[in-house]
């Protein structure tokens, strides 16, 4: 029952790092980590795929061994973020200072958190 649960967990961590790939508010590689630990311990198949996926395997394997994220992933997130927290805050709350002020803070928060991993090099 712990391992279906634990299967049933990292499944609904890895839908939503890919979800974070598009939503700005949702960290991916974090949920991929997540996901990719409690697959390591429930199970070994899902465990292997998620390593040797094509695209999500190079996060864990960066993070997991260098602790850094490449360059150009975080260019593309901090101004993927940027993009959807500006156009939100002129357009969809306007008029509402203080979701005006939540968003903005949000943004450098998550900006903050992204930037304060190493920058991974070209090897």
């Amino acid at each position: 029952m712990k391992k279906i649960i634990l299967i049933i967990l990292g499944s609904i961590s890895l839908g939503l790092a890919i979800l974070g790939v598009f939503l700005p508010l949702l960290p991916t590689t974090p949920l991929l980590l997540l996901s990719a630990a409690l697959y390591a311990r429930s199970s070994e198949k899902l465990y292997d795929w998620l390593l040797n996926h094509p695209v999500f395997g190079e996060y864990i394997r960066n993070f997991r061994e260098d602790k850094a994220i490449p360059l150009n992933i975080k260019i593309i997130a901090i101004s993927t973020l940027w993009l959807f927290m500006l156009y939100s805050i002129f357009f969809i709350v306007n008029e509402k200072w203080y979701l005006q002020v939540l968003l903005a803070s949000i943004a450098l928060g998550v900006s903050i958190y992204i930037l304060s991993f190493k920058t991974k090099q070209k090897k």
